[in-house]
């Protein structure tokens, strides 16, 4: 059952990941090596920049509010899906893109 549950909730991550667009695209700002993915769920501002850091903020509110009904639905807590979804935007992190590791961002 919990794995079911897993399952469903990586899924709806994947979906949420995978719908985003914004004034700078987040496929384009991490190609550019402007945002990474941080250990926490949630993306960070690898080169400061204003439009980079509106683009964070967007997103982070949008995946907050995701894992807080992802959370709600699955009865986890939201540092549960929080976890989660950092391991699966980790995985579909693709090579030359950035990652928060041991504290510091590092190419993948």
């Amino acid at each position: 059952m919990k794995i079911n549950m897993y399952r469903n909730i990586l899924l709806v991550v994947s979906l949420f990941f995978s719908s985003l667009s914004f004034a700078l695209d987040l496929d384009e700002a991490k190609q550019q090596g402007l945002v990474g993915e941080k250990d926490n769920g949630y993306l960070g501002v690898v080169v400061s920049q204003a439009e980079a850091q509106t683009l964070v903020n967007e997103v982070n509110q949008k995946r907050h509010e995701i894992y807080v009904e992802l959370a709600a639905k699955n009865n986890i807590t939201v540092a549960q899906v929080e976890k989660l979804a950092a391991q699966k935007a980790y995985a579909k992190t693709l090579v030359g893109h950035y990652l928060w590791l041991d504290g510091s961002w590092q190419k993948k």
